[in-house]
C-alpha cells in the first residue's frame, strides 16, 4: 500500500492556486489530503478540487495549523510568504513558494526540474524550495539543452508578457478596457501604468535605478542562478494584451559553433521542450495555442549571421501552468521522489 501526501496550497482561490489545484489532480499527484489555504476574506467559500467532483472548503490562513502535513504550495505573494513560509517550514512542512521573496536567498534552491533538478538537494537548510518567476521557467527550459551542447556566452530577450501574470485583476482590465473601448466608455488604466487594450507596454514591475524594471532583474537573476552564473543577460520585459501565454524572442551567443538544424535535434528531444518549427506561414506557436498545455514550445529557429555562434528562437508557454502552477507541482513531485518518498 503507497502513502500519499498531505498538501495544503495556500492563495487557493488566485489564478495561480486554482490552477495549482487543477494540476495536482490532472496529474494524480499522490495526496491523502488537500488544503485550499487563503485570507479571511475568502474563509469558507468552496473551490473546486480540479475536475475531480470534489470541493474544498477554504481555509484561513492566519489559523492554519501546518503540523503533519508534509507540503505547502504558497501562491499568495511575498507578504504571505514572509510572514507563514518559515511558520510553515518550521512546523516540518516542506514549503514551495511561488512567490519572489525567497528566490535569490542563497539558503533556498530554486528550481526547474527539467533544468537543475539536483540543486534541490539543499532544501533542508531552510526547508524551502523557490518557484522561479514565469518568464524565467520557459526561458531557462529551452536554453538549458542548447547550454549543455555548446555553451551559451551571452542572452539578448525581449518578452512579450500576458496580463495573467499580474493576477486576476490585470486580465480583468484587459477585458473591461477592450468592451469599453469599443462601446466609446472611458477606458482609464488601474492596474497597468498605460492603456493595456490595443496596445503594448514596455513596463512590467518597478523601476530599478538603473532604469531595468524589476521583471527584467529577476530575468537576469534567477536565470544565473539556476543555469550558470557566468551567462550574461539582457532583457527587456513587455505587456502585451494577451490574456494568457508569455511569448519570448531570444538571441543567443555560444562559446562553440552550432548550427540551427542541430538545435533543433536537440531541442526536439529535450525535456519539458516542444519543437514547432515549420517555415511556412503559420508553422509556429502563438501564446492562443499554448494555453493549458504542459510544454514549452520553441519556434522560429534560425542562425544569426550578425555574431559568432550566434541562434535566435521564439519560445511560448502557458504562463499560469509552466510558469507557475506546474512547475511548483513538479518540484513537488521532484521532492517525492528524491527526498520525502511517501508514494511509490
Amino acid at each position: 500500500m503507497t502513502m500519499g501526501y498531505r498538501v495544503a496550497v495556500v492563495g487557493a482561490t488566485g489564478n495561480v492556486g486554482r490552477e495549482i489545484l487543477n494540476i495536482l489532480a490532472e496529474r494524480q499527484f499522490p495526496l491523502d489530503e488537500v488544503a485550499a489555504v487563503a485570507s479571511s476574506r475568502s474563509t469558507g467559500n468552496l473551490i473546486d478540487f480540479g475536475d475531480s467532483g470534489k470541493e474544498l472548503k477554504v481555509q484561513n490562513i492566519e489559523h492554519f495549523d501546518f503540523d503533519g502535513w508534509d507540503i505547502a504550495l504558497f501562491a499568495a505573494g511575498s507578504d504571505v510568504s514572509k510572514v507563514y513560509a518559515p511558520i510553515a517550514a518550521g512546523a516540518g512542512c516542506t514549503v514551495i513558494d511561488n512567490s519572489s521573496f525567497y528566490r535569490m536567498d542563497p539558503d533556498v534552491p530554486l528550481i526547474v526540474p527539467e533544468v537543475n533538478p539536483e540543486a534541490i538537494d539543499g532544501y533542508r537548510a531552510k526547508n524551502i524550495v523557490a518557484n522561479p518567476n514565469c518568464s524565467t521557467a520557459q526561458m531557462v527550459v529551452a536554453l538549458k539543452p542548447l547550454h549543455d551542447a555548446a555553451r551559451i556566452k551571452r542572452v539578448v530577450v525581449a518578452t512579450y508578457q500576458s496580463v495573467s501574470g499580474s493576477g486576476k485583476a490585470g486580465m480583468d482590465e484587459l477585458f473591461e478596457q477592450s468592451r469599453n473601448i469599443f462601446v466609446g466608455d472611458s477606458n482609464e488604466p488601474r492596474k497597468f501604468t498605460k492603456q493595456i487594450a490595443f496596445n503594448v507596454i514596455p513596463q512590467c514591475g518597478d523601476f530599478h535605478d538603473d532604469g531595468s524594471t524589476s521583471e527584467e532583474w529577476k530575468l537576469v537573476v534567477e536565470t544565473k542562478k539556476i543555469l550558470d552564473s557566468s551567462i550574461k543577460i539582457s532583457a527587456t520585459c513587455v505587456r502585451v494584451p494577451v490574456f494568457v501565454g508569455h511569448s519570448e524572442a531570444i538571441n543567443i551567443e555560444f562559446e562553440d559553433e552550432i548550427s540551427a538544424d542541430q538545435a533543433r535535434e536537440i531541442l526536439r528531444e529535450a525535456p519539458g521542450v516542444m519543437l514547432i518549427d515549420k517555415r511556412e506561414d503559420g508553422g509556429y506557436v502563438t501564446p492562443v495555442e499554448c494555453v493549458g498545455e504542459y510544454a514549452t514550445f520553441v519556434s522560429r529557429v534560425r542562425e544569426d549571421p550578425t555574431v559568432d555562434n550566434g541562434l535566435s528562437i521564439w519560445v511560448v508557454s502557458d504562463n499560469l501552468r509552466k510558469g507557475a502552477a506546474l512547475n511548483a507541482v513538479q518540484i513537488a513531485e521532484l521532492l517525492g521522489r528524491r527526498h520525502l518518498q511517501k508514494a511509490a
